[in-house]
This record gives C-alpha cells, sequence and structure tokens, in this order.
C-alpha cells in the first residue's frame, strides 16, 4: 500500500513538472544570439527581394543587437553583393537565422543582411569567338579625342564617363560594336587572353577576382591603357601598386 501510495505522489509530481517545463521552453529568448561566425569564400550575389535593408550589428555573442540599417536593396536594382562573412543568429522568437556579411563591388556599400533577400548571381561566359572587327587606330582616335573628359559614376557619355562607359562608347563609336554595360559583364562576355598574348585594343581589367571586376580599360600595350578613372579620361600605366590585373578580354580582331 506505502508502495502504491509513493508511485502516485511521484506521477502526480511529474504530471505537475511537465506543463512548467513546457512552458518555459516555449518561451521567446529575451535576446539576440550569435550561434557562429566565419569566413565564406567571396561569393557574388545579387538582390532576390527590393524590401531587404543591410545592418550594422552590435553588441556580445550573448546580447547580440541590430544597429542600424545602413543600405535599403531598392536603391541597389543592379547591384553585385559580394559575401565574405556568414553569421548564424537565433533572434529574440526562437528562430536561427543566417546572415551574410556582404560589400558592393566599388566597397561604398556594406553591412549584414539576411540570406534570404539574396540570389547568388549567375555569369554568362559565353563567347568563344571574337564578335567585332576594325582597326586598332580608330579605337585608339576615338579614345584619344576623349581624354580629359570628366568621371561620373553611371555615365556613357559624350560629356562624362565612367569607366566601363567609356569603353562601351568608344567601341561604338569606333567600330559600330556594342559592348555590354558594366566592367563585370564586359569581361564574362568575350575571349580572354592571358597577358603575353594581350593586344592593343584588348580590355584590361581589375579588381580582387575574376568575379569581382571593379575597373576596365583600353589597352594600348606596354604595360599602359587609356580608361576613364576618378581624374577622368587618361593615359595611365597598368603595372602600379593601386592596379590589381584580373585579365584581359577580346571583344573584336582588330588590325
Amino acid at each position: 500500500m506505502k508502495t502504491l501510495k509513493k508511485v502516485s505522489l511521484a506521477v502526480a509530481f511529474a504530471a505537475a513538472l511537465v506543463p512548467a517545463l513546457s512552458q518555459t521552453t516555449a518561451q521567446a529568448n529575451s535576446t539576440n544570439t550569435i550561434v557562429s561566425t566565419s569566413n565564406m569564400t567571396d561569393t557574388a550575389y545579387t538582390r532576390k527581394s527590393a524590401t531587404g535593408w543591410t545592418y550594422n550589428l552590435s553588441g556580445t555573442a550573448s546580447d547580440m543587437k541590430f544597429g542600424q540599417k545602413t543600405h535599403y536593396l531598392k536603391n541597389y536594382p543592379n547591384t553585385t553583393w559580394h559575401a565574405t562573412k556568414k553569421r548564424y543568429i537565433v533572434k529574440k522568437d526562437g528562430v536561427k537565422y543566417l546572415y551574410y556579411y556582404v560589400t558592393n563591388g566599388r566597397k561604398t556599400a556594406s553591412g549584414w543582411i539576411w540570406h534570404g533577400y539574396l540570389q547568388k548571381k549567375s555569369y554568362a561566359h559565353t563567347s568563344t569567338a571574337t564578335t567585332g572587327n576594325g582597326t586598332y587606330s580608330a579605337i585608339y582616335s576615338e579614345a584619344k579625342s576623349l581624354l580629359g573628359k570628366p568621371y561620373v559614376y553611371g555615365a556613357n557619355g559624350p560629356s562624362s564617363f565612367d569607366c566601363s562607359g567609356f569603353t562601351k562608347y568608344v567601341y561604338n563609336k569606333a567600330i559600330g560594336q556594342t559592348l555590354p554595360r558594366t566592367a563585370q559583364s564586359q569581361y564574362d562576355t568575350y575571349t580572354h587572353v592571358s597577358a603575353a598574348n594581350a593586344k592593343a585594343g584588348d580590355l584590361i581589367f581589375f579588381g580582387t577576382s575574376k568575379n569581382n571586376i571593379s575597373h576596365v580599360g583600353i589597352y594600348k600595350g606596354g604595360n599602359k591603357m587609356i580608361d576613364a578613372q576618378l581624374r577622368g579620361v587618361v593615359n595611365e600605366a597598368t603595372n602600379v601598386s593601386w592596379w590589381h590585373t584580373v585579365g584581359y578580354s577580346r571583344p573584336a580582331s582588330l588590325n
């Protein structure tokens, strides 16, 4: 009889304890916590949704805080974002989220963003043959006529240029060939050539990697180019410390 009574008491105690434990685990967290942060291979993304923001994250691993919103994806419709870090966060709602630390190609915008707002960028390495014909003298004559024109980001000419706007304008005016608009797409679209085989009139590209092209110029040979940079359209050397050459492409067969 005593044994039966002890068992009954144990069952009653367990029945009372289970709801209490269930209620505890169902409660939301009082803070955002960092599960892990790690470096990742530089991966290029574009926006999947225009509603997302990048954030500054601060605080500690056990009490992480979402700081100021920094960049609204709606304002970056064509931007390539480079993710170099990833962070798993358990928010106050108890759900684990993956965030990427991203930077745009020009390194003027950065922050942490929920991965669901992004999609991996696809590259069209399509061409295995050149698609234009003409002469280098025509290319260089047109480019030279624009020396001193000011640099304006996003400008297509003829009064001002950015780097890819300049190359696009020159090729079109000189030999009637239409290049893609951005430096990255100009690199991706045409046949790549080695530095040893690069010729005057090829395009020369700079950046941190083949997936992060940040600048393009028209190669003149002998480690020189003509390009549109912050000082405007200039002739300059390519083998200097502030330029990191990624490669060359050949949009046209030039005589």
